[in-house]
């Protein structure tokens, strides 16, 4: 099987059946805390650390959450400020620093919208149904859409069903959706009764997207439970990316705690090698994503 790379790339060399794996690390998330994993990192200085033990072991991109005072999920500009303050000290360009817009509950569409524009990360998380909920018109969405990539902003659409990628593929032909870095996540058993992500439910993305053939994109997965490194190599030899740790799976593939976030990364590089997939560095991951 051989895989295309976006356009902007051209298409990869046939002497190379393989795209490099782009792995994204995930390390803290919006809801648990050090009670759940004493080395789940919630300080910049602690995010920072775990950067630099992530990059160094194969992640690509890192996936920014930041917390207030008292633990709880923010989008504060100033707190991701201190944070990426942190983590650019530490890894350098080493890593891609993707924030994350996501709404917990607590944020508007309008409120996520805002701390893009306040920070202009490097790459940033959206999830499609926070954005833009069935009924909402779609200029506001496309408005800013159109700013972000404008700015080299590198989007990544998050999407939970196949009903979602439908939506997606919509999007994209009425041109809310710009032709440009078109990067989706599929989150695998969000919806689980056990939120428990199995690999099988990718099939379902996967026949929804190759059904609505979307142009110039590429796919990553995220999964939750003690079989989101099955999930993320099973990602991984169907020509996608992943997307792994603390945030959605605090376990190692044979059920033991995971000691930190580089664990985790780890056990997806070296089923990567098992495959015989490169695995990308941040440079590559860059020029995957459009940027």
């Amino acid at each position: 099987m051989s895989f295309k790379a976006a356009p902007e790339l051209g298409v990869v060399a046939e002497t190379s059946p393989w795209e490099p794996l782009v792995i994204a690390v995930a390390p803290n998330g919006a809801r648990r805390t050090q009670v759940d994993h004493p080395a789940l990192p919630m300080s910049a200085r602690e995010i920072a650390a775990a950067a630099v033990a992530c990059r160094d072991t194969g992640a690509a991109l890192l996936h920014l959450h930041v917390r207030d005072q008292d633990g709880e999920h923010t989008l504060d500009p100033a707190r991701y400020l201190v944070a990426l303050d942190a983590v650019r000290a530490a890894v350098g360009d080493g890593l891609v620093v993707q924030l994350t817009t996501e709404a917990v509950g607590r944020y508007t569409a309008e409120e996520q919208m805002k701390v893009v524009r306040a920070e202009r990360p490097e790459a940033v998380s959206l999830a499609l149904r926070e954005l833009m909920p069935p009924g909402a018109p779609e200029a506001p969405l496309a408005r800013f859409l159109d700013w972000m990539i404008g700015e080299g902003i590198q989007p990544q659409y998050i999407l939970y069903d196949a009903g979602d990628v439908w939506r997606f593929a919509k999007l994209c032909e009425s041109g809310t959706v710009p032709a440009r870095a078109r990067n989706v996540l599929f989150v695998l058993g969000r919806y689980a009764v056990d939120q428990r992500s199995r690999p099988a439910d990718l099939l379902p993305f996967l026949d929804a997207w190759r059904a609505a053939a979307v142009e110039a994109a590429s796919w990553s997965v995220c999964a939750f439970g003690p079989q989101e490194n099955a999930c993320a190599l099973t990602a991984a030899a169907l020509g996608g990316h992943s997307r792994v740790g603390f945030e959605n799976n605090l376990h190692l593939s044979d059920g033991s705690p995971a000691p930190d976030n580089a664990a985790l990364v780890a056990q997806v590089r070296d089923g990567a090698t098992l495959l015989g997939r490169p695995v990308a560095d941040a440079r590559q991951a860059r020029r995957l994503m459009g940027a």
